[in-house]
């Protein structure tokens, strides 16, 4: 497959309290078109900070990251933002999806800020809602939704610009367990229909003996770089599709007020 992402001697240091921090200490990486990939490690191995590098919300300290042949480290902030809009999808453990507007707004809203065309946006995200279970859900608001349906929102607006590259961040880490496996599952979908590859930083153990490809970083550092046959996922995972069993929806006051807690201590080394 053509290689999508290049990484070489990937370093990253922040300034904290006067002093140095070195996060991500040379890493050396590739990624190629289509792959389904788990980033995995403990605490404070630098999974987070590795996943803003490579979706260009932050710029490494030495070394490069190539997307697409393109070196992000070279580009201006316009260009760079031009590159994140066109060839990255997010999908975050908190769906951060705007309360005040419907599942397709909300999946509609990155192509309405980039300009495109409504009525091609509005067919484009119905089909990703339909996609993910929630073409019935399309009117609700996410205060409507329970925390499963929710990321799957998330996860439809992440792909309505078509991104090659879709990059999660604990996608699952609010979610019970029969959820988080119908989410998983939609992973593989996405990367089966679109071609799309996937990266995902997890501690879902499940999950990543699910993948055909485990990067395991510690203390900054390339650890283990696995490639093996994929695991089945446990039962319940097979619900790509389908509309999703109804869960009782979350108070999104209450939601709001977690996330807010749960977010004022950042890790950026996590």
């Amino acid at each position: 497959m053509p290689r999508l992402v290049e990484i070489r001697n990937l370093q990253k240091t922040f300034q904290h309290m006067g002093k140095e921090l070195t996060v991500l200490r040379g890493i050396d990486l590739d990624l190629d078109e289509g792959e389904v990939v788990a980033i995995v490690g403990p605490s404070g191995a630098g999974k987070s900070t590795f996943l803003h590098i490579l979706g260009t919300l932050d710029l490494p300290s030495k070394g490069y990251v190539k997307i697409g042949g393109t070196d992000i480290t070279k580009l201006g902030s316009g260009a760079l933002a031009d590159l994140r809009n066109r060839s990255v999808g997010f999908v975050f453990q908190f769906h951060h999806l705007l309360p005040e507007f419907t599942a397709l707004e909300n999946v509609m809203m990155p192509g309405m800020i980039a300009g495109k065309n409504r009525r091609d946006l509005e067919r484009d995200a119905t089909k990703l809602l339909e996609e993910v279970g929630l073409g019935k859900r399309a009117t609700h608001r996410p205060g409507e939704l329970s925390g499963g349906e929710q990321q799957r929102v998330a996860l439809a607006r992440a792909l309505v610009l078509s991104p090659k590259l879709l990059l999660a961040d604990e996608p699952t880490g609010n979610l019970d367990s029969a959820t988080s496996a119908a989410i998983h599952d939609l992973f593989f979908q996405i990367n089966k229909t679109h071609g799309t590859t996937v990266v995902i930083v997890t501690h879902n153990n499940d999950l990543a003996r699910s993948m055909p490809r485990v990067v395991t970083l510690k203390d900054g550092r390339l650890d283990a770089d696995e490639r093996r046959a994929p695991v089945a996922m446990p039962s319940g995972a097979s619900m790509a599709g389908k509309e999703p069993a109804q869960e009782p929806a979350k108070d999104a006051t209450k939601e709001a007020g977690k996330e807010a807690s749960d977010e004022s201590v950042p890790e950026a080394s996590a």
